[in-house]
């Protein structure tokens, strides 16, 4: 597709007052920054370079019910996946889209994901009427000019629109949003996406879960290669020697705290390669090398702070962008979790007052920041090699306050692919809806898979049959409680023992027990550390055979596609069980 004369078709479909061609510089970013100031759509803080935003209360998070995966066959979708036909949705959003830009800049965003010029990366281009969205597109990709110059005969194309046109003389809103039209979708046999009504992040910033996760899902599943919810960190022991584990948790269960995570071992360095999203191809050695496509970090606020994750809160001191959290009189941010108390006379993340009886939280409990990758005080110097980085373990998590104990191995491959399928977590306020309730979420994927999850199952499984130097597969669970409500371990920089045993498997150095479920560590690295581990690496085999029950049913969703190999692992720890 020539992309010159997509952006003449969809300039003439949504009638823009001008055109913009973005080259990503600094002084592009200054002059947008600078024109929101003016509006009043940003408010400049006391961080150099950095802004403060709030958004319409009904636009707030990732919004699945109206996410929607446009394949041809609706079997390709899968159970998990809205579908829709694409024939369908293409004359709903040319209907969607007409004129609905009028009065406003249309912003062409060229973009990268991954390092420019690597075999990992891909290029798209978005369409999008939101300064805020290119705002944050500079932070978070390869934009501009830059990645122009790498687009050779593909790429993905994205269209996106807050879905409010601005007649002559109106008065434009605060946080432009249309949430009673809005509509994300995908089509994956066009590599495309269309995104209306929004302007939260994971709705309008296409190259984060729309392009890195959805689109790369199924490119994965059709060139051979992992497109993954995961953080990539670099471990380092006091020998010297460093290793790369990735990592999925579903949002808000702390993908971001590892990721950054300052080791309580003496001796033990971890640097980051990337908090959320990872694309895994094999190297020449056979094994899986993986490079994080995004430039930024999109982390959640509240909770942050120098206690949980210091690297985060040093990494957010200048050039970032805050939505959602609250602001203080002084013109600083705020949010709960934050070290020390609320300040008084706070302005909410509503833009309004803040009444600390009201009972609400001052930020938005998925208030977000915006900030360069290379901000980070631990950022890995190999992030942006080429070739990626070769890892050697991979980890699936989420928050249980039960069942599943802090730490333990799959047997094989196979039995990891195992694990990652059976992922449950209690939802956070990443996306809309209830909060708290126990949800299954395989591999973290769950939301951003862009094909038939049973599909997805048997690509892992395949991925496997090409190389005998697959990694590790380990799941844990910092979220246990005891029996008085209270979490048994303290996570954060502690985890790093976790990691340390992790580590140290993948050299067949620590010792294991075999269990039911896996393999359980027979010690682990506590000192200077009260912790009731016996109660932390407990598996209690009734509950976990009604964990098996509750597989079994949800197995059976994806019907035929649910590859026999995961139904025998399945069924092998059911009779271990017994």
């Amino acid at each position: 597709m020539n992309y010159k004369q997509w952006i003449d078709e969809i300039a003439a479909l949504c009638r823009p007052a001008q055109i913009h061609l973005c080259d990503g510089s600094d002084q592009e970013y200054k002059k947008i920054a600078s024109e929101m100031v003016s509006k009043g759509t940003l408010v400049p803080i006391k961080r150099p370079n950095s802004f403060w935003c709030h958004s319409s209360p009904d636009d707030v998070a990732r919004v699945e019910e109206s996410t929607f995966i446009c394949s041809k066959n609706k079997d390709d979708a899968g159970p998990t996946n809205n579908w829709k036909d694409p024939a369908e949705m293409h004359k709903h959003l040319q209907e969607l889209f007409a004129g609905c830009m009028e009065g406003r800049t249309m912003y062409v965003v060229p973009y990268c994901m991954g390092p420019l010029g690597s075999k990992h990366s891909k290029i798209g281009i978005e369409i999008t009427d939101s300064p805020y969205v290119v705002l944050n597109m500079k932070i978070m990709t390869r934009m501009g000019s830059s990645a122009l110059k790498e687009l050779k005969d593909t790429f993905v194309p994205g269209v996106h629109s807050v879905g409010v046109p601005l007649k002559a003389g109106e008065k434009d809103q605060p946080w432009p949003c249309n949430p009673q039209k809005r509509c994300i979708a995908h089509f994956p046999e066009e590599r495309s996406i269309w995104s209306f009504g929004s302007g939260y992040g994971g709705n309008a910033l296409l190259g984060k879960k729309c392009l890195a996760l959805r689109i790369a899902s199924v490119l994965g599943r059709d060139e051979g290669w992992l497109a993954e919810h995961m953080l990539i960190l670099g471990i380092t022991n006091p020998k010297g020697e460093k290793k790369y584990i990735a990592a999925a948790f579903p949002s808000a269960c702390g993908k971001t705290n590892l990721a950054m995570l300052n080791p309580t071992l003496p001796g033990w360095k971890v640097e980051c390669v990337g908090d959320d999203i990872a694309w895994m191809r094999f190297g020449d050695d056979g094994r899986l090398y993986a490079v994080n496509p995004e430039a930024g970090y999109f982390g959640v606020a509240p909770g942050t702070s120098m206690k949980t994750n210091p690297n985060a809160m040093r990494t957010i001191s200048h050039d970032a962008i805050f939505t959602n959290v609250a602001l203080t009189a002084e013109k600083e941010v705020w949010w709960e979790g934050m070290d020390g108390p609320a300040p008084k006379n706070l302005t909410s993340w509503y833009g309004t007052p803040y009444d600390p009886s009201s009972n609400k939280p001052a930020a938005h409990p998925n208030s977000r920041f915006t900030v360069s990758a290379k901000q980070n005080p631990i950022y890995d110097p190999e992030a942006e090699n080429p070739e990626g980085v070769p890892i050697s373990a991979i980890i699936f998590g989420g928050r249980r306050n039960s069942v599943v104990p802090l730490i333990y191995e799959s047997f094989s491959w196979q039995h990891g692919t195992f694990l990652g399928a059976s992922v449950s977590s209690e939802t956070t306020a990443a996306a809309k809806g209830e909060v708290g309730k126990l949800r299954h979420d395989p591999f973290a994927m769950l939301p951003f898979c862009g094909y038939n999850m049973g599909d997805y199952f048997a690509h892992w499984l395949e991925m496997g049959k090409k190389s005998d130097k697959m990694p590790r597969v380990y799941y844990v669970n910092w979220f246990r409680k005891g029996a008085d409500g209270k979490f048994l371990w303290p996570g954060f920089g502690e985890n790093s023992r976790i990691l340390k045993w992790i580590f140290e498997r993948t050299s067949n150095e620590a010792p294991a027990e075999k269990t039911p479920i896996g393999n359980i560590p027979t010690t682990l690295d506590i000192t200077n550390l009260t912790v009731d581990l016996k109660e932390l690496l407990s598996i209690d085999k009734k509950a976990w055979q009604a964990e098996v029950e509750e597989l079994t049913n949800y197995f059976k969703l994806f019907g035929d596609k649910m590859p026999k190999p995961l139904l025998q692992e399945l069924s092998d720890l059911k009779d271990r069980l017994k």
